[in-house]
């Protein structure tokens, strides 16, 4: 059960973190945003440091690189990749594709990491997919001329870095705790500073547009569904974290039309509805 609770947390957090997010991406350019999030992410999370030093005894090196490698994978490559095809394909279809990232650790960690789960869980799992499916999914995409593109590759390959990440991310945790893994893993953040010195782009102050505020809220709140998302592993399985906390689209769709005026569909009030269903139903098999 505690597992179902944090990863419930981490679907609220994620959900509202991403609609702050969504603001000030307005605001700021991509690159800058996500080399301000993850420097502020060291910074505000450097507080909890001498809490969990204890946790540093357990950390080998092979666990080291692992974290490191891991971060390398979703957090530079899958974020650069999913920013570029944000450039270069149809949003609406870049976001379907990498928003479905709970569907690839689902399966991963079922096969790597040995997970079991009932049919019963089976089938809650399958509804929340559906429903997110549902509440993401827009009809012009069949249109799109993006199928087939450049940036809808690079979309699948978002989505496979970050499903790999959330399933594997579990074996550091289970060594370290749920804190270290993510805090070893924003280090990287000077990397994409000389990406983007390297591309030429320019990294604009977090102060721009006012977007400081937003910035910090974003931040803290997406940082707390990751700790979350790592608590919830450390207590029981991925692959019943993973759907749960990876269903937080429907909060930011829900969101986006109190908050941002952003229509909202028949067919996404049918996902959004079957989502919840499915959550339920996951909780309840899985106490």
């Amino acid at each position: 059960m505690t597992a179902i609770i944090f990863a419930l947390i981490s679907y609220f957090a994620w959900g509202i973190g991403i609609f702050f997010e969504a603001i000030v991406a307005r605001k700021l350019n991509s690159y800058s945003l996500a080399f301000w999030a993850f420097l502020f992410s060291v910074l505000i999370m450097s507080f909890f440091t001498p809490f969990a030093l204890n946790d540093l005894k357990n950390l080998t090196l092979s666990i080291f690189i692992l974290i490191v490698t891991l971060a390398l994978l979703a957090l530079f490559l899958g974020t650069i990749c999913y920013y570029e095809a944000l450039k270069i394909a149809n949003r609406i279809l870049v976001g379907t594709i990498a928003s479905s990232f709970p569907i690839v650790t689902v399966i991963l960690s079922l096969i790597f990491l040995g997970e079991k789960i009932s049919f019963q869980q089976i089938l809650a799992i399958v509804i929340i997919f559906v429903g997110l499916l549902l509440s993401v999914f827009n009809t012009k995409i069949l249109n799109s001329k993006s199928f087939g593109s450049k940036g809808v590759l690079l979309a699948v390959i978002t989505m496979l870095s970050w499903g790999a990440y959330f399933t594997f991310i579990k074996v550091p945790v289970e060594k370290v705790g749920w804190f270290w893994p993510n805090y070893i893993s924003f280090l990287i953040f000077p990397i994409i500073y000389i990406f983007m010195k390297i591309r030429k782009i320019k990294l604009e102050k977090p102060t721009l547009n006012g977007a400081l505020i937003t910035l910090a809220i974003s931040t803290i709140l997406v940082r707390i569904a990751e700790l979350s998302f790592n608590f919830g592993v450390s207590r029981g399985l991925v692959a019943i974290v993973a759907p749960i906390s990876g269903a937080n689209p429907t909060l930011f769709v829900i969101l986006a039309f109190f908050f941002l005026k952003d229509p909202i569909k028949k067919q996404q009030i049918v996902g959004i509805i079957t989502t919840l269903i499915g959550i339920v139903l996951l909780s309840v098999f899985s106490v």
